[in-house]
């Protein structure tokens, strides 16, 4: 369980879609992440799962009517329960029905109060594709964000615009309701590996997984900061593109630098997560035939995109990571050290080679004077991180 959500108390608001049937994994999640969730419902939503269903999803009885309780005010007035109300599924009708401050289901009354009383609004819409292209749902949509509503953009696929993931439903949460120590600032992330071209099939590569980068990049956005996500799309699998990040598509140790040096023109830092190829090679112009016989690459040294970074941006703020395979926690330190002070970085997150790929990690948080140990999630690494640079920054 990470601490992206810790000592959160979510108010979800459950709309009549067929994405409510997502709700009680929606719980699950916002739960594994900290937070403690009670649900309200729209009639619709309750003919389409259970409220028993979303009772064991968050061991909270679940207001499916406004009675003399005045559940709405108990939940989201200025002295309520809730540090934030998530309405997911947020459907065609009750956005609507929020811009019109229409309160006839608990949810939108529930809304209503929310937005009086300053209590923060996040919405996951969820309807088909000519819905959510409406010119009215649109004006709605646009009304309720000028209110300092904060919505997590469906996906567009096969005619229907589907609910957020819910990493990025809770990420967006996260950002609502928690302090935002970074909101003002654009940050870089390099992330995964790099791949060199051998021929038109094969490639150089390592085994970085971009796990760690990723996970750095959500915790930035968590934290409030406006995220430029640099790393190789194709090697990142199924996992995609995040969402909570605007993603530079880059393939090549080359390609990464050039992307950092453009990205970083009007950044306030520069996370160096990726596992960058050191050595390139000159690729052949079709495919090596296979055989055989011996083959021999000349690699060719690549220049190092921090230090690159550095010669163009001598004031921005740097952060390195530092992996090895061999060598004591001593050895980490001082390898790290090195780096911190040739290209005068922030910080330098130094691990085990081993954790490449792994769901969970141990990492070295190394500064000139100090050194900080994290373990669990790399999620919790990337919070780390996004604290440790917030605290550069304000500086």
């Amino acid at each position: 369980m990470s601490d992206l959500l810790a000592d959160t108390n979510v108010a979800l608001g459950v709309s009549g879609s067929i994405a409510a049937v997502k709700v009680v994994e929606l719980a699950h999640e916002l739960r594994r992440h900290g937070a403690s969730v009670r649900a309200v419902m729209t009639g619709a939503a309750t003919g389409i799962v259970h409220p028993w269903a979303v009772e064991f999803a968050t061991e909270h009885d679940v207001v499916t009517e406004i009675t003399g309780r005045v559940e709405h005010v108990e939940l989201c007035g200025r002295d309520g329960w809730a540090d934030v109300l998530l309405l997911a599924p947020t459907t065609a009708n009750t956005v609507g029905k929020v811009a019109a401050a229409v309160d006839d289901t608990p949810v939108t009354t529930c809304v209503t109060t929310a937005l009086g009383a300053g209590v923060p609004v996040v919405c996951a819409p969820a309807m088909h594709e000519p819905m959510y292209d409406h010119p009215g749902v649109l004006d709605a949509i646009d009304r309720v964000e000028s209110w300092g509503v904060e919505f997590v953009d469906p996906r567009i696929e096969e005619g229907k615009a589907k609910i957020a993931t819910e990493d990025a439903i809770v990420t967006g949460v996260a950002r609502a309701a928690g302090e935002r120590p970074l909101e003002g600032k654009r940050v870089v992330v390099t992330s995964g590996a790099t791949s060199e071209s051998v021929d038109t099939v094969r490639v150089l590569t390592s085994r970085a997984s971009g796990r760690t980068g990723r996970a750095v990049a959500r915790a930035l956005a968590a934290r409030g900061a406006d995220v430029t996500l640099l790393h190789d799309a194709s090697a990142a699998g199924e996992a995609g593109d995040p969402p909570w990040a605007d993603v530079v598509d880059v393939e090549s140790a080359a390609e990464m630098t050039d992307a950092a040096v453009e990205a970083c023109a009007d950044a306030d830092a520069l996370v160096s997560a990726a596992a960058i190829s050191d050595y390139t090679v000159e690729a052949a112009g079709e495919k090596i035939r296979s055989g055989k016989e011996s083959l021999t690459l000349e690699l060719t040294p690549t220049p190092k995109l921090l230090d690159t970074v550095r010669a163009e941006y001598p004031d921005l703020t740097l952060v390195g990571f530092k992996a090895e395979s061999e060598g004591d926690e001593d050895a980490l330190v001082e390898r790290a050290r090195q780096t911190l002070e040739r290209v005068n970085l922030a910080f330098v997150v130094a691990n085990d080679a081993s954790v490449m790929g792994a769901a969970e990690t141990r990492a070295l948080v190394v500064r000139d004077d100090s050194v900080g140990e994290v373990a669990g999630e790399k999620l919790d690494l990337g919070l780390r991180v996004a604290d440790e640079l917030a605290s550069d920054l304000s500086e």
